[in-house]
């Protein structure tokens, strides 16, 4: 008999990938599914965007294999984005380093630090793919706590408390998501003082710091931080190109350099085409964002109003493209979003598979047409 690798004892199908086969079989049956629960941006990129790909198309040496570092003018457009949008300063040459997406970030990041029985620092709640790949290199999550009552910032009294003999690796992600809290002013800096105190690499996972944030910062402005910390950024999100796979990692060269050795085992760069685009993308203006979140800003309005119908709380100030909201007691969050999805037709993620700490809360996402967020109102106020 065929047997797989035990590795893949230790996770599970993504929850989404299991979830949207059920809300596409009631799709199939004719049920009229509203979709609030994937932050699968449904906007259009950027024209520039979709004109710059177009042209590099009959380039010459567009269709080779590219450069595992990405080419010299898309390192530069990152350089000069980041300068522009977090007054960091980042070297081109050897302090950028371009992926297919930060997803793909996070399984190179821990292919290059993490050996089997090293500890990782994880958000709970958090983005569940920090967990699941920390365990399929036989690592061991550490989860630390964000809570409301805190402002879902991390609480150092409990995180000095832990065992950190063994942690090489903390995963840090502001703007929050779930939650869409920001760092505060005190946060980053800790963070920093924290990490090198205990010689932890911090990565920061920020895709969402332009959506729905007038203040968008990096943990590579706090003094220091370049000793110890990286950045994932993406344009999945802040530029609607999910679909093109689009990431960086900023960073000293030193770890760059090992992550690098994980990467070119596992891809033969970044299509040229595609690279043209992100870089047409990162030489627009702020009002790019401004267009965009106008239109957020709309949604999450009437969002605020579905989740008021539904006699729910959600917080109200958050960034990103999420609305966290606070479900009754008596329910748990799988079986509310259950309720909605039958009931009204409705599928809103459980808060629950972002970690124990995410249960008793759902996540709205703000992807979704205005249009469709009206319908979602009518039908409550409809069926009670």
């Amino acid at each position: 008999m065929i047997t797989f690798a035990n590795r893949l004892q230790t996770v599970e199908e993504y929850y989404f990938s299991k979830k949207l086969r059920e809300v596409r079989e009631l799709v199939a049956k004719g049920k009229p599914i509203i979709n609030m629960g994937i932050g699968s941006p449904d906007l259009a990129p950027p024209t520039e965007v979709i004109t710059a790909i177009t042209k590099s198309m009959l380039e010459a040496g567009a269709h080779k294999y590219q450069s595992y570092q990405g080419i010299p003018e898309f390192r530069t457009a990152i350089s000069s984005f980041y300068k522009t949008n977090y007054n960091v300063n980042l070297n081109p040459d050897s302090e950028i380093l371009p992926l297919m997406g930060s997803k793909e970030g996070i399984m190179h990041i821990s292919l290059a630090l993490l050996n089997e029985g090293d500890s990782v620092l994880i958000p709970n709640p958090g983005y569940p793919t920090y967990s699941s790949v920390t365990k399929l290199l036989g690592a061991k999550p550490v989860f630390y706590d964000l809570v409301e009552e805190n402002d879902y910032q991390p609480d150092f009294t409990a995180l000095e408390k832990e065992n950190l003999s063994n942690v090489k690796l903390m995963w840090i992600n502001y703007p929050h998501m779930p939650t869409g809290t920001n760092a505060s002013k005190d946060t980053f800096k800790n963070i920093i003082e924290f990490a090198k105190k205990h010689n932890i690499i911090v990565v920061n996972d920020n895709p969402y710091s332009f959506i729905l944030n007038e203040n968008p910062t990096s943990i590579l402005q706090v003094n220091g931080a370049m000793d110890i910390a990286l950045e994932l950024n993406s344009l999945s999100k802040s530029f609607n190109m999910a679909g093109w796979r689009v990431g960086m990692l900023s960073g000293k060269q030193e770890f760059l350099n090992e992550i690098l050795k994980v990467k070119t085992q596992m891809d033969s760069g970044m299509f040229y085409g595609i690279q043209k685009g992100a870089i047409a993308a990162l030489q627009l203006s702020k009002e790019w964002f401004t267009s965009i979140n106008s239109i957020y800003e709309t949604r999450r309005a009437l969002i605020h109003e579905l989740v008021e119908k539904l006699g729910l709380t959600c917080k109200k100030d958050g960034s990103g493209m999420f609305v966290w909201t606070k479900i009754p007691s008596n329910q748990t969050s799988e079986e509310f979003i259950d309720n909605l999805l039958h009931k009204y037709d409705l599928f809103v993620a459980p808060g629950s598979i972002f970690g124990s700490q995410g249960e008793g809360y759902i996540r709205f996402s703000l992807c979704v047409k205005e249009e469709d967020i009206k319908t979602a109102i009518k039908r409550i106020d409809n069926l009670g």
